[in-house]
């Protein structure tokens, strides 16, 4: 008589268990990848926001001298790309009253969340700066 021993638990894990796990662990990696398009976009996001920062800046000096706002970016001599290029997600145009930052969708830049471009704007009028997406 062959005697089978009951008193041991069997060791490993069920198909259906591990099929859970592994449902589980595919939503919570979608929902990270997710989360991490919009961090990045908003990451590059923030290149329009410094570099009009910066257009703002240099019309208030371009005012200080000349008595009025440039009327092209190229006045203002600081190198701002008015084309898409390799270095930046965005590019941009201007005059005495407005900055504006188009992302680019060329070149493998197309924005993580939308399909088409978007701008961001600055803008002057009845004596201070406004604009686009809470930027002053």
């Amino acid at each position: 008589m062959v005697m089978m021993n009951q008193g041991v638990a069997k060791r490993g894990f069920t198909l259906l268990e591990l099929i859970v796990v592994i449902i589980i662990i595919g939503i919570l990696g979608t929902l990270g990848f997710a989360q991490y398009t919009r961090v990045t976009e908003k990451g590059r996001t923030s290149e329009a926001k410094t570099i009009l920062g910066t257009v703002r800046s240099s019309q208030e000096g371009y005012k200080q001298e000349y008595g009025s706002y440039a009327s092209a970016l190229g006045s203002l001599n600081v190198g701002v790309p008015t084309a898409c290029t390799v270095t930046h997600y965005f590019s941009y145009s201007g005059d005495d009253t407005t900055g504006t930052a188009t992302r680019c969708t060329a070149n493998g830049k197309n924005p993580n969340f939308v399909g088409t471009a978007y701008t961001i704007t600055i803008t002057y009028a009845s004596g201070s700066w406004g604009g686009s997406t809470g930027y002053y």
